[in-house]
């Protein structure tokens, strides 16, 4: 499959292993204090990730030789490039948001992926150096390297393709309940959400004249919602499982991607994203998803009214999420409007219609 990329040349060849001289590489980097803030970031400071610094990084952690392909792939929050191995093939070097997660928040998600590869579902696990270390730093920056893995997005599945995704979740959700993490997001209206709640509000991003009633809209929300989630059982989740995160490989079936934003929350935040539709539109693709799933596990079906105060919760993350890259200046060039009164207007438009949604499904 294609990747959209862009190439880096290295200036000059290089002839010797890079040790990562003129930079701190290592994985004894100093902890960050939280996983979850709500102080408004600043712009990341990714300059230090030059070509060859990151070739560097690459070669130290592996202990072996690459080429001078050095090719960044599209992502906002973190870095991710494409490093060619001089003796063949390709890793790909995740470099995340400074300040975004503590350093146990990210190793719970190299552990979760270490866990799933050991128990054999598919999913893309990082690579260890020597000492079996997953996590490293770099210029201060913490980064992970993972093997390249190419596919084709899930596109629309059939019935056949439901039921593989359902048992797919189901083994995934078999290791996420075999212990808790250290540091990672409570998917619960009075914790994740109105973190991200705050977040917005103390990022400087909304407008005057609709603060308050953006406030008001959220608290009341989060009122409305939070008794449904109390005495829900929790495990770790993927919680961004969506069909862009999950890719098919020829022979080998479907793999998940990308659990960058892993959380601990209700089993249900996994299925519903990759519906095509609301819950009373996809009735059939949801029997098909849990007759896969309940093949390994069963699934707590009076969960399913969590689906629209779940869909409400991530209205909120994704706002929150938005908020984080204004400071960043590619995020602004693309998303120029972002952030202005008729954006404001509009967001507290979908929330009303979030919440008159969630009252007739409870009604339901």
């Amino acid at each position: 499959m294609p990747v959209k990329s862009l190439i880096c040349p290295m200036e000059k060849p290089r002839s010797i292993l890079a040790s990562g001289r003129g930079v701190r590489y290592g994985s004894d980097m100093p902890d960050s204090t939280t996983s979850q803030t709500h102080k408004p970031d600043v712009a990341p400071d990714f300059s230090a990730l030059l070509p060859d610094t990151v070739i560097n990084a690459v070669e130290g952690v592996l202990g072996a030789r690459c080429t001078n392909l050095c090719r960044p792939l599209n992502s906002y929050i973190n870095r991710v490039y494409e490093v060619g191995l001089a003796d063949g093939g390709y890793v790909i070097a995740k470099f995340y948001r400074p300040g975004r997660w503590s350093r146990a928040a990210l190793q719970d998600e190299l552990d979760f992926l270490q866990e799933l590869e050991e128990a054999e579902v598919p999913v893309v696990a990082p690579l260890a150096d020597h000492s079996g270390t997953r996590l490293h730093s770099l210029a201060g920056t913490w980064f992970a390297l993972f093997p390249k893995k190419g596919g084709r997005p899930l596109e629309e599945p059939d019935a056949g393709a439901w039921s593989q995704l359902g048992r797919l979740i189901a083994r995934m959700h078999t290791v996420g309940a075999s212990r808790t993490p250290r540091d990672r997001i409570q998917l619960h209206p009075r914790q994740s959400m109105l973190g991200h709640l705050r977040y917005i509000l103390d990022s400087g991003t909304v407008s005057a004249q609709y603060r308050d009633t953006y406030e008001t809209a959220g608290l009341e929300l989060i009122d409305l919602i939070a008794p449904l989630f109390e005495d829900v059982a929790t495990l770790r989740l993927h919680a961004d499982c969506h069909r862009g995160n999950i890719l098919h490989r020829p022979g080998e079936g479907y793999h998940l991607l990308d659990f960058d934003d892993m959380a601990v929350g209700p089993a249900v935040q996994d299925l519903w994203l990759i519906l095509p539709d609301r819950l009373s539109r996809a009735r059939t693709e949801l029997a098909l998803l849990l007759e896969g799933y309940e093949t390994f596990l069963a699934f707590p079906r009076a969960t399913l009214r969590l689906i629209e105060p779940l869909r409400a919760m991530r209205f909120i993350h994704y706002t929150a999420w938005c908020a984080r890259q204004k400071a960043d200046g590619g995020f602004a060039r693309l998303a120029p409007n972002w952030g202005a009164p008729p954006f404001w207007r509009q967001a507290l438009a979908d929330l009303e219609t979030q919440r008159q949604e969630i009252l007739d499904a409870l009604e339901n």
